[in-house]
Formats: C-alpha cells, sequence, structure tokens
C-alpha cells in the first residue's frame, strides 16, 4: 500500500513519536509499506508521522545519496524508538529537502558523526555509529520522530521568506508526483 505523504501545517509533524513494541499491529506490512511509499515518492528517508502515525519510527535508504559505484556507502535501514546519543564533528551545510515540504530545498548545518541507538526491522537492539550522508539521512528523520521539520534549522530571516511558500504547501497549493494529504482548513 502507498501511503499518501502528509503535507506541511498538519499537527501530527509537530507530535514527538510515541515508542512502540514489536507487537505493534502489522509492524512488519507498515515498514514494507513506508519502503514502498518511500521509494515511489523518490524519497530517501520517511518518518512515521510523515503518513500521519506520531511513533517512533522510521526508515532509510541513503545508498541514493551517493554517487554510482559507491552506493556501498549508503545504507537501507529500519530505525524504530530510536534515540541519538552522540554528534560530533563540525557542523556541515547540505542542501536538504522534505516529502512532506515539496518544493523546499535549503542548505542545512548539520554534524557529520553520530551514534544511535535502536532497534532494528526484527526489534534486535543495536547501536552503531555513522557518518558522512548517511548520518545527514538519519538526523533528518529522527527530527521527525521529534517533531521537528528542516526548515526550523533555518535562521528566522531565511524562515520568513519561506512563509509565503510553506502557507501554498499546507493549502495543497503544490504540484507532486506522489500522493499527499494537505491539512483539513
Amino acid at each position: 500500500m502507498i501511503f499518501p505523504i502528509v503535507a506541511y501545517g498538519d499537527p501530527v509533524l509537530r507530535k514527538k513519536g510515541e515508542e512502540i513494541t514489536k507487537d505493534y499491529p502489522e509492524l512488519s506490512k507498515l515498514i514494507d509499506d513506508m519502503f514502498d511509499t518511500m521509494h515511489k515518492s523518490r524519497g530517501v528517508g520517511l518518518a512515521a508521522p510523515q503518513i500521519g502515525k506520531a511513533i517512533r519510527l522510521f526508515i532509510i535508504d541513503s545508498r541514493k545519496m551517493y554517487d554510482e559505484g559507491e552506493e556501498e556507502k549508503g545504507l537501507e535501514e529500519v530505525f524504530i524508538n530510536a534515540q541519538i546519543i552522540d554528534e560530533e564533528g563540525e557542523d556541515w551545510r547540505f542542501e536538504e529537502g522534505c516529502l512532506s515540504i515539496p518544493t523546499i530545498r535549503e542548505d542545512v548545518s548539520r554534524q557529520p558523526k553520530i551514534t544511535i541507538q535502536y532497534y532494528d526491522r526484527n526489534f534486535k537492539f543495536q547501536e552503531r555509529t555513522f557518518d558522512d550522508l548517511t548520518a545527514r539521512v538519519i538526523q533528518h528523520e529522527y527530527d521527525h520522530i521529534e517533531g521537528i521539520l528542516f526548515i526550523d534549522h533555518l535562521k528566522p530571516l531565511k524562515k520568513s521568506l519561506l512563509k509565503g511558500k510553506l502557507e501554498k504547501i499546507s493549502k495543497g497549493m503544490v504540484d507532486v508526483n506522489y500522493k499527499m494529504k494537505f491539512p483539513k482548513k
């Protein structure tokens, strides 16, 4: 099943996700459907709030972020009940976008290395360190389960310049090639 992507302005995107257990209803199907949705939308990550579920679940496939022949530097993974426990390194700016905020891409500063604890698809506990573009994709999706959007990392002036575009997105006045769900008026 392909889920519609929840658009900017929907309150679910601002909720901190709740932890889930391994007996969460149809968890495996939900994960499969999230991957199908992410790939159909041509994204590199997708968090449960982006499909209307305020839970601590996100997926990534950062292999698309790397040049041809370097895809092995990337990762396809499921993150359940994730907690970033360390971020290190000098901030670096990189252009980010978001399926929930289409047509807007902006440079965001993030640290290049993270250590994260999470449960994988099989609910096996993991503690791993990631860097480079994979770390960035994880940080972006992790923000979603914390109720944070990439535009929250922008300077106030930049955010105010985007206000009109954001309002149009929340009203459904945006052209995308994937299904979206817009906030009710």
